[in-house]
């Protein structure tokens, strides 16, 4: 008996459990996360619900938005009305199985046969096929991804958790605005009679999702369709790029997290990150900086970080260095006013000293009042040259031809601007600090005598 769970433990191990980790983890063969700078995917799980899937296309609707269902076949067979109505509102309809049940637990033939039954429900109601398929839970089985000719498996990059009642409109709603970005796929339930969830959950993911869309009008931002989202990925100069050079970008983004979590960086716009900023000591030699001022070692600096997934996007749809050099410097033009602002209204920001970063794509700081230096040779100056190096071959519009063209001038520069000639440009000011009560009390208490004109305090 022990044999026997042992291998069943093995079966189920290869069959569903490693593909499983691989496809969430890695992304292979899947769909998960789109590009942009103004889309996102709003995609609903379990319907058709009589109750409040009519309740969410009316929600929809009032905010032009469009979605991607993924339907239960048998729930699709009880209301044909519901799937016939999304389908006239330009909604996607895809497949989530005729049963709501794991993947885990069945042979490949049967989920073959719930696949295709859920699509000739579909195809009976609207007339068209379809070919986008979640499964249960996001669980794929080892032949689920032999199945890529025939469907496009989609899963998810934002999950909130709204099938359970008790997190409740407030937490959702704060859970979903942090998640609120380009290219997100956010995963929400129109029905709760599945295992697991609750009947009543769907009324607040109602008014969680009305309070985002207005956020999302409020910033720009409009829901698309998951086949739509899909064709600007495909279309986009990434997919051209070589399996290295994507290997090399994804470890490069993912790094970012990490130093973005374990420096605790914090982000200019964060509905549209371009720059990162965080409070520091300086650590290199003394600079004298145009305003006369000198930075020393230990004094305190605003140091920036552009976004890597934003700046990876600008390199490759630049058609040459000069328009690369453009557009950051619009969105330069477009950040600094802003932490300027920031800076204004923070007391420990405005005790930096100076603005300071290290790149290899330097040209046009000067515009904005940077000086632009060499860095001393040592061990830092190199390994960041190396490090910038490989990724300049890659998010540079002329790729490694750029770094054979003009090596020499390739070398990482530091970059500093005093941080009130900053405030200056844009009319801000340093904040004052405020006097504490307790010296108030002691500046009361001082004796009257020494304040009168002629006399003298001895103490």
């Amino acid at each position: 008996m022990q044999t026997l769970l042992l291998w069943l433990f093995y079966i189920s191990t290869f069959y569903a459990f490693i593909p499983g980790m691989i496809s969430r983890i890695f992304g292979y063969r899947v769909f998960r996360k789109g590009i942009g700078r103004t889309e996102f995917a709003l995609t609903f799980d379990d319907g058709p619900d009589p109750q409040y899937t009519p309740l969410l296309l009316d929600l929809l609707k009032r905010y032009d938005a469009k979605a991607t269902f993924f339907v239960v076949g048998s729930h699709a067979e009880q209301n044909p009305e519901i799937i016939r109505r999304m389908h006239a509102e330009g909604h996607l309809i895809g497949i989530h199985n005729y049963v709501h049940k794991t993947n885990w637990l069945m042979r490949p033939a049967t989920v073959k046969r719930q696949i295709k039954r859920t699509d000739d429900i579909i195809y009976s109601i609207t007339g068209e096929r379809s070919t986008y398929y979640r499964p249960p839970w996001g669980i794929v089985n080892l032949f689920d991804f032999s199945k890529r000719r025939q469907v496009q498996i989609v899963l998810w990059s934002a999950m909130f958790g709204d099938w359970k009642a008790k997190l409740g409109a407030d937490r959702l709603t704060e859970k979903m605005l942090s998640k609120l970005n380009p290219g997100e796929v956010m995963l929400l339930h129109d029905c709760g009679t599945t295992l697991g969830a609750d009947p009543h959950a769907p009324k607040h993911m109602l008014v969680a999702l009305e309070r985002m869309l207005r956020e999302a009008q409020n910033r720009g931002l409009s829901s698309i369709r998951i086949d739509e989202m899909i064709k600007k990925v495909q279309s986009s100069p990434i997919q051209q790029l070589s399996f290295a050079k994507r290997l090399v970008v994804g470890l490069w983004l993912a790094w970012e997290q990490v130093f973005q979590f374990i420096f605790s960086l914090k982000t200019i716009s964060p509905a549209d990150p371009f720059l990162h900023y965080r409070l520091r000591k300086y650590q290199g030699e003394p600079v004298m900086m145009d305003n006369g001022e000198l930075l020393n070692k230990g004094d305190k600096v605003i140091e920036l970080h552009i976004d890597n997934r934003q700046l990876f996007e600008l390199g490759v749809h630049s058609r040459s260095s000069a328009q690369l050099a453009i557009r950051m410097i619009r969105r330069m033009e477009k950040d600094l006013p802003v932490l300027a602002g920031r800076i204004a209204g923070d007391l420990d920001l405005a005790e930096a000293k100076a603005l300071y970063g290290v790149s290899m794509i330097n040209r046009g700081p000067e515009k904005f009042g940077f000086m632009v230096l060499d860095l001393p040779d040592g061990l830092f100056a190199r390994s960041t040259k190396f490090y910038l190096s490989i990724l300049l071959s890659v998010i540079h519009p002329a790729g490694g031809a750029r770094l054979k063209e003009r090596s020499e001038v390739l070398v990482p520069k530091m970059m500093l601007m005093p941080v009130s000639q900053l405030l200056d440009q844009m009319n801000q000011q340093r904040p004052q600090k405020q006097v504490k009560v307790r010296e108030l009390k002691r500046e009361e208490e001082r004796p009257l005598e020494a304040e009168l004109p002629g006399a003298t305090a001895v103490h």
